[in-house]
């Protein structure tokens, strides 16, 4: 069984639905593909090390980062990458959420607000110190782009993060060049694109890039 390690976005977790629906598409069609997703830490200092853990436990053939969770999987040397959403700009505006998070009452607040739905889902509790650690985590994953081989970027024409510079083509292009492909669908990868983009390039990299 080939492994493949999916790494959720902000609240997502071992429930995510893009691993859910690569899963059922791999049973279905008898292949031996298994796509692991767990559900890690916010703070992304304990988190980077869960997740080195499940790649020394899993030797994962491949590594498919979504949304905020493409900081993690950028942080994997040696293993190519599939990026969906990649979010690579958030940690500047978790800097700024961190300087509210000092008034009395907004992290209570801010963890209603981003609470997460029910299930395997990633607690998120918006402390000072957790949210100033996210700059340092975004420098570590773009100064490691010269050690990852193979990486390609998907992002949706109707990426709503777009428009804040959350989901940025253009930071990309800067850290990655023109290793990204363009569908015109939504931050969250609807499933018809889930089947004829991530897919076809899982099994891309898994025949060697040939």
């Amino acid at each position: 069984m080939v492994k493949v390690l999916y790494i959720h976005g902000m609240g997502g977790g071992g429930d995510s639905r893009i691993p859910a629906v690569l899963n059922d598409f791999f049973r279905m069609n008898e292949q031996k593909i298994d796509v692991v997703v767990r559900t890690y830490d916010f703070d992304p200092e304990v988190a980077c090390l869960q997740i080195q853990e499940w790649v020394s436990e899993l030797e994962p053939r491949l590594v498919i980062g979504e949304s905020l969770g493409c900081l993690h999987a950028l942080r994997i040397t040696g293993i190519p990458h599939l990026l969906v959403s990649p979010a690579l700009n958030a940690p500047f505006y978790f800097e700024l959420l961190a300087w509210l998070t000092l008034i009395p009452g907004v992290t209570r607040i801010f963890d209603r607000i981003y609470r997460p739905k029910e299930g395997d889902r990633q607690p998120l509790h918006f402390t000072f110190t957790t949210l100033r650690k996210y700059i340092p985590h975004r420098r570590a994953a773009l100064s490691a782009s010269c050690e990852r081989g193979f990486c390609l970027a998907f992002f949706g024409l109707r990426d709503h993060y777009r428009r804040n510079g959350i989901v940025s083509l253009r930071t990309w292009r800067k850290h990655f060049g023109n290793t990204f492909m363009l569908y015109d669908g939504t931050h969250f990868t609807e499933e018809k694109y889930i089947l004829s983009l991530i897919v076809p390039a899982i099994y891309y990299v898994l025949n060697d890039n040939k």
